[in-house]
Parts: structure tokens; sequence; C-alpha cells
């Protein structure tokens, strides 16, 4: 076993190579570190060969020339992470391999070493090592590869549909933690560099998460050729078995109508049908959940349905509805006020057939869908029907009063009231979603079911706003103790964050920064970074993306600006954390910009 003492050697370089000395000196020494082109290079004599590897533990960065070397394994001494000196192959999965570099030893005995380290396994190091952080759920292992997959120039979408996949064959159902990640993929786009990363970091760990310690999936069948395939046979097929909760004969339904080329459309009115037979199941998760797998495959690729379609079989054929509820049912039967109200539907939809297109009372009724009489509200939704509204248009008006609620919410509420609020506007907001991928369809009342289902549950959540709570910049509240600045208004609403009780000011700070006609996207931008940087449960991430959504569909205007106020609110009540996944990827951004996360002590400064 060889110890470091004061072993570093003066050097000389070309453009590829630098001199170490001679290799008597090396054995000499036993080690020795002298610059490389991006980081310092740790040069080892072992057992008559020598080896050049980074110096920098690839855990957390300490020197490895304070380390040890015995039977050709090089051992850091602060978290004791071992590695194989050939190679740089770790033997602990959570420290990564250390890259190495090339060694030659030349004609007059000088020993040179490459300036530029590598991995033993190549270009394929990175994505081998996401596969690792996934199957292991090493949160500081995903957080580097994410990097090192980037800094190849890898599609953030690619990343996205190899950890869905991964969700999808390790774990029995479709779950939470790929809830999230593609919630937070659909924000790429709007992302600057440094946020991009941890939303792909903070997603990609919570589908690892969800997995850890989950049974695999078991994988079902197609029926065989020559079963019916029409749409409509294979919609009575799922709706049976999911009402019989038959998770078998539904999985195998739904992989027969992706096997014979059902249309995406097709597939998810099939599954949208089947989750309305059932009133807001299982809190409004099993239709998010359906929602979320269609914009999953919109990153991954339809090809990938049969995949990832089926895992959300399993909950939507165990989800519990509103009709098993007492509070559907008592003290008014909303289940038969819904049951009155669809068998006027057909009427209606052929009423409003031939002024489908031009009906534009969005925020009129999102006013109705706030009323206190259900069997109006009910109407209200008819009557629009019958005026020309869409599924579309049904489901966007729907979405807004959702979010009023959230954005009205009393804070004198219990706090985990605030879920009830999300849940409600998050399944709008799915509804809606599905009925923009359905709209080319031929109308189907089944189809619109849902949409009454929303709107009884808005109108079960009154109580979460008496009062309801004043929205800032209106009645009054003239804000002037505010910035006008849009950069002062960003950093004031991350500091508002940094402290609890801030609910009432993070949504004035928005409605200033809105009401002062700055750019939407750099806002949407400072509440994904506020999102991001905290140990945020996924309910949080869903109303971020579920709001940046919705907000535009309406633009900067008071509908707008009042849903982006109700994400605000949201993510300030859950706000803050202790950020602990926040100091993990900032560990790993500063192991791949070099940067040291310790001292050396003085006197062991590298040359």
């Amino acid at each position: 076993m060889s110890r470091p003492g004061d072993n570093r050697a003066p050097q000389a370089l070309t453009d590829d190579w630098i001199r170490v000395g001679t290799l008597e000196e090396l054995k000499a020494k036993g080690m020795t570190v002298v610059h490389g082109g991006a980081c310092p290079l740790l040069v080892v004599h072992d057992r008559g060969s020598v080896f050049a590897l980074d110096n920098r533990c690839p855990h957390l960065g300490f020197p490895l020339h304070r380390g040890s070397v015995e039977d050709g394994i090089l051992t850091c001494h602060w978290h004791h992470a071992r590695f194989e000196l050939a190679s740089g192959g770790t033997f602990d999965l959570w420290a990564d391999d250390v890259p190495t570099a090339p060694v030659e030893l030349r004609d007059d005995g000088a020993l040179w070493v490459g300036r530029r380290t590598g991995y033993a396994d190549g270009d394929a190091h990175w994505r081998n090592r996401l596969r690792e952080g996934l199957a292991q759920n090493i949160g500081l292992v995903i957080a580097k590869a994410v990097l090192g997959r980037l800094a190849e120039g890898a599609d953030p979408q690619a990343l996205v549909r190899d950890a869905l996949l991964f969700g999808a064959s390790h774990r029995d159902g479709w779950g939470t933690g790929q809830t999230t990640l593609v919630a937070l993929a659909n924000l790429l786009p709007s992302l600057p560099a440094d946020e991009a990363y941890l939303a792909l970091y903070q997603g990609i760990r919570r589908v690892a998460a969800d997995c850890e310690g989950e049974p695999a999936r078991r994988d079902r069948e197609p029926l065989a050729d020559g079963a019916p395939q029409a749409p409509a046979q294979l919609g009575r097929w799922l709706r049976h078995w999911t009402a019989v909760r038959h998770r078998d004969g539904a999985e195998r339904t739904l992989l027969t109508a992706l096997a014979g080329g059902t249309s995406p459309a097709e597939v998810a009115a099939l599954l949208l049908a089947a989750a309305s037979d059932r009133y807001f199941a299982d809190g409004g998760h099993a239709l998010d959940f359906i929602n979320k797998a269609f914009e999953g495959l919109d990153i991954a690729g339809w090809d990938q349905a049969p995949a990832l379609l089926p895992t959300v079989i399993e909950q939507l054929v165990s989800a519990r509805g509103g009709e098993e509820s007492n509070a559907w049912r008592q003290p008014v039967d909303l289940i038969a006020l819904c049951a009155d109200a669809f068998a006027e539907l057909p009427a209606k939809l052929e009423a409003g057939r031939a002024k489908r297109g031009v009906w534009r009372d969005h925020a009129g009724l999102a006013r109705a869908l706030l009323g206190d009489d259900p069997a109006a509200i009910a109407a209200a939704l008819l009557a629009a029907i019958g005026e020309g509204a869409g599924g579309a248009d049904l489901g966007r008006a729907l979405a807004y009063a959702a979010a009023l609620r959230v954005a009205w919410f009393g804070t004198a509420n219990e706090h985990s009231d605030w879920d009830a609020a999300h849940h409600c506007f998050t399944y709008c907001n799915a509804m809606h979603q599905l009925l923009k991928r359905v709209a080319g369809l031929p109308d189907d009342p089944a189809l619109l079911r849902g949409v009454f289902h929303g709107a009884m549950r808005v109108y079960l959540i009154r109580f979460l706003n008496v009062p309801p709570a004043r929205l800032p910049g209106e009645a009054g509240d003239r804000q002037d103790d505010l910035p006008t600045e849009a950069a002062a208004l960003l950093e004031a609403f991350l500091a508002a964050l940094d402290r609890q009780g801030s609910v009432k000011l993070a949504g004035r700070l928005v409605a200033r920064y809105l009401g002062q006609g700055h750019a939407a996207e750099a806002l949407v931008a400072t509440l994904a970074r506020a999102v991001l940087r905290e140990d945020a449960g996924f309910h949080t991430c869903q109303m971020l993306e579920a709001g940046v959504r919705q907000h535009r569909e309406w633009g900067n205007v008071a509908e707008g600006r009042h849903i982006l106020i109700a994400v605000a609110r949201y993510v300030a009540a859950h706000s803050p954390t202790p950020r602990a996944q926040l100091q993990t990827a900032m560990v790993a951004r500063r192991l791949s910009l070099g940067q040291a996360l310790h001292d050396e002590p003085e006197g062991e400064a590298e040359e």
C-alpha cells in the first residue's frame, strides 16, 4: 500500500500529453498529481503498472491523492468509495466511475499521460449511469447522469422517454413519479438551462423513488388475431371490465385496440368513457393519470403506447367513485341530478351542432359553475352545449372555475384542504386536455359526463371559499407598496417563499407583475424555480404545470392572471422545505463544472 507525501512533479506538456517524470521517479513516490486539460490527474504506480485517473472523487470531488491504494484498488478516504485503478470502475454504485487517461512510457524513459480523461465504457457511460441511478434510486448518480447526457448533446425528451419506460417496466402501474416527470417535461420549453436541468433531475428521481421496492410489471398480450376490433365494441368491453374491476380483461382489451391500429384519439375516447363511468374516480387521480400517460406518449412517441398506456388500467379498475360517497348523495343527490342531465345530452348536442365553433362565453359559464345550486350548474352546462359549446369549450370554462377555488382559498382552512382544491383543479385540467384530444371524433355524450362530474366537485368544495380570499389587485388593493420593475418583483417573490406564511404576499406580487404588463414567460420560469428548488410533493408540480397550461389558454387577461395567482398561492402555501434535493442537484452541477466542494489544507494545493 502506498500513501501520498510531497509527491507533485514539475511537468512539461504538449498539446495532448503531459510529461510526468521518469518511471523510476514515480516508483519512488507511488503517486503524483499533475494538471490535466480540464482537471488534475492522479498518476499511480502499482504492482509494476502505471495508471492515470481524474484526481477528483466522482462522488463529491474529494482529492483522490489523499486516499490509498492496495491490491489494485484506490480508496477515497472521504466516504470510502473504492475504484479499480485500471478502468476507474467503482465497486460502490453510489460513487460513479472515475474517468481515466492514457499513459505512455517513451524510449527515453520518460512517462507521459494524456491531458484528456474519458470513461472505459465510452459514450455509453452516462446512459448506463442513468439506468443505474434509476435502478438503485441514487439521487446524486441521477443528477450527474442527467448533466452528463445533456453535455453529450442528448435531447432532453430522450431522457424523459427512457425514464418513463423504466417506470412502466419496474412498477406495476402508473405512479406519481411518472405524473411528476411528464408535468415537469411539459414545462421544459419555457425553462432556462438551469431550471431545465432541475426539472429533469426532479422528475427522473421521482420515477426512481416511485419504483424502489415495487414489484415489476407483468406484461399482458392483446387478444388473438381475428377478435372484433371496432372501437365501439372495444369501448363496450373496456367499460364492462372497468365496471366489474377485471384488470386482465381491461388491459387485454386496451392492448387489442392498440394492436388493431385504433387511432390515438379513439383510444383516448375509450379510456375517457371508461373513467367517466365512475364519478370523480379516485379523487380525480384516475383521469389525471390517464391524461398524463397520453402527454407522456406525446414525448415518447405513439409507438410506445403498448408499454405506457396499460399502466393506467390498474388504477382505473380499482378506483372508487363519488357515487360510493355520502357527500355525493346527501343532502343533494348529485348522482341522480347528473343522470337526469345525461339523459338530455344527445338532444343538446344535436341542437348545438350547427353553432359549434362560434360559442365564446367561457368566462360566463365558469361564473355559473361557481354557483350554490347544483341543479342550476347542470342546467348551465346543458344550455351551453345547446348553444354550441364543444367539449374543449366546456373543459376550459370548468378548469377556470376550479382555478378560482384555489385562488379564493381561505387560509383559515386546514392546510390539508389545499389538496381538495388542487385535486379538483388538476382533474378539470385533465378533462380539458383529454376533450381537446378527442375533439375531432363524432359527438359522444359519454365523453362529456366527466365535465358534469368536475362541475359537481367544484360545487362540493365551495366551503373552501367561505369567505373567499380577496383576489390581489382587486377590490381596492392598489399594490402601490410593491415594486414595478420585473426583476425586483420576481426577486421579491422568491424571497417571500423563503419563509412561511407568504400566501397573500405571493399572490399580490404575481398580480402586480402581470398587471404591469411584464412578460409571462419570465414569471413562469420563476414559478418553476420556486417549485424546483423545493422538496416539493407531486401535487405542487401538478399545480404548476396545470396552471401554466391553463394560463396559456387565456393569456394576460383577468382570467389568465387569476390562474397564475392561484398557482403562486398554492406554491407559497407549500414553501419552504428543507431543499435537500436542490443540494444534491447543485453538488452534481459543481462537480460537472470542476468546482471544488472542499478546501485543501494549506500547503497541499495542486500545482
